[in-house]
């Protein structure tokens, strides 16, 4: 009975002991911020996730990803690492992820329609212009004071990729950089498809990188708009903008974006042997 008892303490001091050590070795896994923003255009507060490279400096320059879709819950997490594995493993420099996440992505990442069926399916929609002007006026100025940055990008899947697309051709002098994946141009009987030849014979010929891509298990229409917009772009005939494109042969639209973002860094970064 005394031996029954003695085992009984040692394995109690010993569960005991193993979560002392544990208590006292455990902190916070950190890779960055989380901060609000006080927008005016858009009358509420937005919550930013920002992912900050290791290492960093601040008194150094980065480059800056604006993630539309950018939650802890939505892509924040997995695009941030994939940037993390780009600095180290291929020649893509150590970037800022400013993951910006969502209240209402109907309403912020499209524009004004008149068609009815989207109007009762979408009963928020309409709104991209004051979301755009929250990006320009409100977020990109904040981030600049916070942190010094050089280049810009815009990464945006979806009803995100009919935003980037609508600020490329609106506005492209936003961003130098833009990964356009799935773009939902079927959007208002595609009506941004249709202005985009002109949209685009307005715009500058700055240096850009643009990345659109498309699952090959998408809906038709998707593939379709997805493939017109790139021989646009290409049609645009823009010297110094560098105009890439994917068909993701095994994705469809829930499985396209991580992958697909690989795909287009390696585009922009290829791999470079260590010296």
């Amino acid at each position: 009975m005394i031996k029954k008892a003695f085992i009984l303490c040692s394995i109690l001091f010993a569960v005991n002991f193993t979560v002392s050590a544990q208590t006292e070795t455990t902190k916070p896994l950190t890779i960055g911020e989380v901060r609000t923003l006080k927008s005016k255009v858009l009358n509420e507060e937005r919550t930013l996730n920002i992912y900050l490279p290791q290492g960093f400096d601040k008194t150094k320059s980065y480059p800056v990803i604006y993630l539309l879709d950018g939650s802890m819950n939505e892509d924040f997490i997995h695009v941030s690492g994939l940037v993390q594995f780009f600095n180290q493993m291929y020649s893509m420099p150590a970037t800022i992820v400013v993951g910006i996440a969502n209240i209402d992505r109907k309403r912020d990442f499209t524009f004004h329609t008149d068609l009815k069926d989207l109007q009762k399916d979408y009963p928020t929609t309409g709104h991209s212009d004051k979301f755009i002007t929250f990006l320009e006026k409100e977020l990109k100025p904040y981030i600049e004071t916070q942190f010094k940055t050089t280049d810009k990008y815009l990464f945006g899947q979806s009803l995100g990729g009919l935003l980037a697309t609508e600020i490329l051709l609106k506005k492209p002098e936003m961003f130098n950089n833009y990964f356009i994946i799935s773009p939902s141009l079927w959007w208002d009987d595609e009506s941004l498809l249709k202005q985009a030849p002109q949209l685009l014979s307005k715009s500058p010929d700055t240096k850009k990188f643009v990345y659109v891509s498309v699952g090959k298990g998408e809906h038709p229409v998707m593939v379709k708009d997805a493939e017109a917009w790139y021989d646009v772009l290409k049609k645009s005939n823009k010297k110094n903008w560098t105009i890439e494109y994917k068909m993701m042969e095994t994705d469809n639209h829930a499985t396209i974006l991580h992958r697909s973002l690989y795909e287009g860094l390696v585009k922009k970064f290829p791999y470079q042997e260590p010296k």
